[in-house]
């Protein structure tokens, strides 16, 4: 398969690989597309957005918070102010976290290093379901996912499942096994015994590594929750409030046998082991491979593509630099058709990036995203927010997305020369039909929502 001209490949690198072309950026790329994108992999991870704060800290807070409420109801008061100013300033932080990550998505001139972590946090997608998981959705990516996006995958995994968000997120802090210690002194009692908990393992499973067609069944769901129970959070009074711990306690003993494997380990080392063997899989490779491929090419992505990028983790040992370094020198990557419709959050941080905005300029992105349907650290379901074009391109949402290009431009588009900025954004990817119409729109700001929604600028 032959490659594009340099020019057309620079314009590839900025906008698929990337989050969309910032002034200069296309220029920067057209020497060698190839090796602007390879310099971005680093074994340090990810870049990690400003401020915040850990995620231990976070849930201390929460803890504060349900303290205090639970003390106003026991009295049989309302919500005090002291309380909901708690509560308020927990939602604010969790918006300052995606708003953080948003400016560094805008501004970064390692855009397909920052595409690279946004897929892996959506692959181990921690939605806003409570308070509680909301405040640490933000640490969790920080922590649990941005250092690994170019280690080894098995790292990668263990760091997302033990994290407290997931552990939240999944209920898994509270599975306990049956025949575990924890549940006999229940029993005896006569307390409510804990249940085993099976989300984590199921969506361990089926959407973080082998995937529903490696023909587990239920009962290895139910032996990999088992291996699991023990995996929880420390309570405030623990050695280490807040953050991961193993409780003995909890773990149901004995041997355990997922997928036709048998784990004799005790503790936590069975669960570890478990992961360690389904990240070794061909049927992982196989499903990271599709996943990748669909997410940077095409939601039909060319076999040949997921064919080098399985090949490339199962070669290096599930190394996520070696497939990203497979993936830029893939020729079926560079296909010239742009085949990727753009999310919402893609979509507006795209239009930032083309007029070089101030981070500052952003801050209203988050009800801007749930009016286009992607509402920040919200995914509908574990299994993140969707990656193919039909959920993002129905009539209405595309009038969302009008409207709000037409706003935008009437914010921006009397300082920037339109034709200009097509250029610099799309390169050699703007076609004369879409030039023409830019040139000969009535106004500057009927330009640019002309040029934002334009297929060019739509699509990556």
């Amino acid at each position: 398969m032959s490659l594009p001209s340099n020019d057309l490949m620079a314009a590839i690198a900025t906008t698929r690989f990337g989050l969309g072309a910032r002034p200069g950026e296309i220029d920067a790329a057209r020497d060698d597309p190839r090796g602007f994108l390879a310099a971005q992999i680093r074994p340090a991870g990810a870049d990690q957005p400003q401020g915040g704060e850990d995620s231990a800290r976070r849930l201390a807070e929460v803890s504060d918070y349900q303290m205090q409420k639970r003390d106003a109801k026991a009295m049989g008061e309302a919500k005090g102010p002291a309380v909901k100013d708690l509560q308020k300033d927990l939602k604010d932080q969790a918006g300052d976290d995606f708003l953080a990550r948003a400016r560094l998505g805008a501004t970064t001139d390692a855009a397909f290093r920052e595409r690279w972590a946004l897929f892996w946090a959506n692959h181990f997608t921690v939605s806003a379901t409570s308070l509680a998981v909301g405040s640490v959705a933000g640490p969790f990516e920080q922590e649990a996912i941005r250092p690994h996006v170019f280690g080894r995958f098995e790292d990668l995994l263990v760091a997302s499942s033990t994290h407290p968000a997931m552990l939240l997120y999944l209920d898994q802090a509270q599975s306990v096994g049956p025949d575990s210690r924890a549940a006999q002194y229940q029993r005896k009692s006569g307390k409510k015994a804990g249940g085993l908990n099976e989300n984590l393992a199921r969506e361990i499973l089926e959407l973080h590594t082998v995937g529903v067609d490696a023909g587990y069944k239920q009962a290895d769901v139910t032996e990999f929750a088992r291996a699991m129970t023990g995996f929880s959070i420390g309570r405030p009074k623990d050695p280490s409030p807040h953050r991961f711990l193993f409780r003995d306690n909890a773990h149901e003993p004995g041997p355990r046998t997922v997928m036709g494997r048998r784990y004799p380990q005790e503790g936590q080392a069975q669960a570890l082991a478990v992961m360690r063997d389904l990240a070794a899989s061909p049927h992982t490779a196989r499903h990271l491979a599709t996943k990748l491929a669909v997410h940077f090419v095409s939601d039909t992505p060319p076999p040949a593509l997921v064919a080098r990028l399985q090949k490339a983790y199962l070669d290096s040992d599930g190394r996520l630099d070696e497939v990203a370094r497979a993936l830029v020198a893939a020729p079926e990557a560079w296909d010239p058709v742009a085949a990727k419709f753009k999310t919402p959050y893609e979509f507006a941080i795209s239009t930032w990036r083309s007029i070089d905005a101030q981070p500052s300029g952003i801050d209203k992105l988050a009800p801007v995203l749930t009016g286009l349907g992607q509402k920040p650290f919200s995914a509908p379901s574990p299994k993140g927010w969707a990656d193919e074009a039909q959920v993002w391109c129905a009539p209405d949402a595309l009038i969302k997305r009008l409207r709000f290009s037409e706003g935008f431009a009437a914010v921006v588009a009397d300082r920037l020369d339109p034709s200009l900025l097509a250029q610099t954004a799309l390169g050699a990817r703007l076609t004369p039909a879409v030039a023409k119409a830019v040139a000969r729109a009535e106004t500057r700001r009927e330009a640019m929502a002309l040029l934002l929604m334009s297929p060019e600028f739509q699509r990556r």
